[in-house]
C-alpha cells in the first residue's frame, strides 16, 4: 500500500511543509556561503542600456556568487542600492552628464545626496562618487566648465551631511583627454584639457580621490591592427616595448597607458594621486569592419587580465601598488548605440550564460530572491508547520 494510502491526507500537510522547509534551508545556507566567499580583486561596471536584463535583485544573487566585492554604476539606482543591502558589496554610483550643470548649485547637490546616497548608508557600502562620464571627449564647453564646481559642490555636501572620508568625489576619463602617451613616461594630457585638469588635479589630491581614467588597447588594436602587436595588447608571451628614458619595459598595452597617466599628472606637479581603472574589456562580437571584436580574443584578455589581477601586480612604474581595475561589462547591453561592438563587452549574457569561460561562474536564480523574499520564505515555513500540527491533531 503506497503511504499517501497508508496515512490518508494527512500525508498532504507533511508533505507541503516539508518541502516549504526545504526550500528555506537551501535559502539560508546559499545566503550564508555566498556571505562568507573570499571576494574577487575585481570590480565589475554593472550598466543597463538593455531591455532583457535581469532583475537586480538576481544580479545581486549573480555577482555575490561570483565573490564579487566591487560595483560600478553610471547612475544611482534605487533598485539595485536596494537589492544590495547588507551584502558588504561596495559602490560607486555615479551622476550623468545630463546633471552635472545642475550639481553646481549646492542646494541640489546636496538634495541628490540626500535622495540617492544617505538613505543607503551604512546598509549599502557606498564609497565614491562620480560626476560625470567622460566629460572632455565631447564638445560640450559648458560641461566642461561645469565639471569641477560641481564636483566641489557634491564634495560639500557630503561634508555638510557628515559624509566627508566615507565617500570620494571624482570623474572618469577617457584617453583621449591624453596629448601623448608613448613612451609612458613622456605621457601629457592634451593642451586643450590642461587648463580644466590642474584645477581638477588639485582638488583630487585635497580630497584624497583616486583619478579614473577608462583604459580600451581594444581600440588601439582595431585602429591599426596591421602595427599594433595582438600579443602585446592580450597580455600574451612577447618581447614587450622599453621605454627609452625610464629603461622599464612594458609587456602588455594597458600598464603603459597607466603609467602615461601618471606620467601626465606628475607634469603637472602632482605624484600624491592613485590612477585606478574604471573601464577596460573586450568586445566578444564586433560588425564585419571591426578587427579583433572576437570570442577568443575577449575571453584572453579578461582571462589574462584576472591573472595579472589575483597574482596582485603593479604596473612598472609602481610595481607595488596593485591595479585597480573594474571590468566592462557584466552584461551584453542590448540597446546601446554605435557598432555592434558596444553590445557585446559583457561576460554574461542576460540569461546569465557566461559569454567566455574565464572562471568566473555565477549563478543567477531564476526568480528574485531578495532580503524580504528570503525572510518571507522562512515565515511561510513556520506557518504551514504549524498549519501541518494542527491538521494532524485534528485528524
Amino acid at each position: 500500500m503506497a503511504m499517501a494510502e497508508r496515512f490518508g491526507t494527512r500525508w498532504l500537510p507533511f508533505r507541503f511543509a516539508a518541502a516549504v522547509v526545504l526550500l528555506a534551508l537551501m535559502t539560508a545556507v546559499a545566503d550564508r556561503a555566498v556571505l562568507r566567499a573570499e571576494a574577487t580583486p575585481i570590480g565589475i561596471n554593472y550598466g543597463q542600456i538593455a531591455d532583457n536584463l535581469p532583475s537586480p535583485a538576481r544580479v545581486s544573487w549573480l555577482l555575490r556568487s561570483m565573490q564579487v566585492s566591487k560595483v560600478k554604476l553610471y547612475d544611482a539606482d534605487p533598485y539595485v542600492l536596494s537589492a544590495f543591502l547588507d551584502t558588504g558589496v561596495e559602490f560607486v554610483v555615479g551622476i550623468g552628464n545630463e546633471n552635472v550643470s545642475a550639481m553646481v548649485d549646492p542646494a541640489a547637490a546636496r538634495a541628490w545626496i540626500q535622495r540617492h546616497v544617505q538613505p543607503y548608508l551604512p546598509s549599502t557600502r557606498i564609497t565614491c562618487i562620480t560626476v560625470g562620464n567622460e566629460v572632455f571627449k565631447g564638445n560640450d564647453t559648458a560641461l566642461k566648465a561645469s565639471l569641477l564646481p560641481a564636483m566641489q559642490s557634491v564634495y560639500q555636501a557630503l561634508a555638510a551631511l557628515g559624509m566627508q572620508g566615507r565617500v570620494n568625489v571624482t570623474t572618469a576619463h577617457s584617453l583621449d583627454i591624453m596629448g601623448s602617451s608613448f613612451p609612458p613616461s613622456a605621457g601629457a594630457f592634451r593642451a586643450d584639457v590642461v587648463p580644466y585638469m590642474q584645477p581638477i588635479l588639485s582638488f583630487l589630491s585635497m580630497a584624497r580621490s583616486p583619478f579614473l581614467i577608462n583604459c580600451y588597447p581594444y581600440f588601439a588594436y582595431k585602429a591599426d591592427p596591421g602595427n599594433v602587436p595582438l600579443e602585446y595588447v592580450l597580455f600574451q608571451p612577447n618581447a614587450g616595448v622599453t621605454d627609452t628614458n625610464t629603461k622599464l619595459n612594458y609587456d602588455n598595452m594597458l600598464y603603459a597607458q597607466v603609467d602615461s597617466v601618471y606620467a601626465a599628472i606628475q607634469a603637472l606637479g602632482h605624484t600624491d594621486i592613485d590612477v585606478k581603472i574604471s573601464e577596460t574589456g573586450w568586445p566578444s562580437r564586433g560588425d564585419p569592419d571591426e578587427a579583433g571584436a572576437t570570442l577568443e580574443y575577449a575571453g584572453t584578455y579578461i582571462g589574462n587580465l584576472l591573472q595579472r589581477i589575483e597574482m596582485k601586480q603593479g604596473t612598472p612604474l609602481r610595481p607595488s601598488v596593485p591595479i585597480d581595475v573594474y571590468v566592462f561589462a557584466l552584461f551584453n547591453e542590448n540597446l546601446k548605440p554605435g557598432p555592434a561592438s558596444e553590445r557585446n563587452y559583457g561576460l554574461f549574457y542576460p540569461d546569465g550564460t557566461p559569454v567566455y569561460n574565464v572562471g568566473l561562474q555565477g549563478y543567477l536564480p531564476p526568480m528574485d530572491y531578495s532580503r524580504g523574499t528570503r525572510k518571507a520564505v522562512h515565515l511561510l515555513a513556520l506557518i504551514l508547520i504549524a498549519v501541518a500540527s494542527i491538521a494532524l491533531s485534528l485528524s
